[in-house]
């Protein structure tokens, strides 16, 4: 990813920090340049160019965007067009019965329990530089997707990485490793639509 102006101010990254990995996201984003913000309220997200759901356990997550209201803000922010990055449990608060903000359907724990957590590497379509490093810990798969949605990985025949407009989920981890070409490709897709109003192809 081409770096911004020096006049351009670095995008500033919301991470939803009510429950599960979301320091492993800042510190390889913010090792990017990016500036950081960690959300726990609505007033969080505002201004905000870009947003990571990191992964977690999406019940606890649930719970904790109804206890604090952040539902509908994060559907409008949505609606504005600033990319959306879920991974994991990200993946499953983006599908059609949490959030609804991709037109998907994620099957929770698909992969197995935790003593079926398992690395592999992953052909992602669109990402330079070879297959990345997957981390699959209770990991979700995309049972069901709309004609708008883009599968970009499988593994076993599941995808396992999809996106759709300014949307960008995946069922695992690469945030607890040291390769950050799909955090650089969501920076990519930020900084696209700051700069022209409309995603930036990978």
């Amino acid at each position: 990813m081409s770096g911004p102006p020096a006049s351009t101010p670095p995008p500033l990254i919301g991470v939803l920090a009510l429950q599960g990995g979301f320091e492993a996201h800042e510190r390889m984003l913010g090792g990017l340049g990016a500036r950081i913000r960690e959300v726990r309220v609505p007033g969080d997200l505002d201004g905000l160019d870009g947003l990571v759901i990191p992964g977690g356990e999406s019940t606890t997550m649930t719970l904790g965007i109804e206890r604090e209201r952040l539902a509908d803000p994060l559907v409008e922010l949505a609606a504005g067009g600033v990319p959306i990055f879920g991974s994991c449990a990200g993946l499953i608060m983006l599908d059609r019965e949490h959030l609804g903000l991709m037109d998907i359907r994620a099957d929770r724990n698909a992969f197995g329990r935790q003593i079926r957590s398992f690395e592999t590497d992953v052909e992602l379509r669109g990402l330079q530089g070879g297959p990345i490093r997957g981390i699959f810990i209770r990991a979700p798969w995309i049972a069901e997707h709309g004609p708008a949605v883009e599968v970009l990985a499988e593994v076993e025949g599941h995808p396992v990485a999809a996106r759709q407009g300014t949307m960008l989920a995946v069922s695992f981890h690469t945030e607890l490793g040291d390769d950050d070409r799909l955090h650089r490709w969501f920076l990519a897709l930020v900084v696209g639509r700051t700069r022209h109003g409309q995603p930036e192809s990978p």
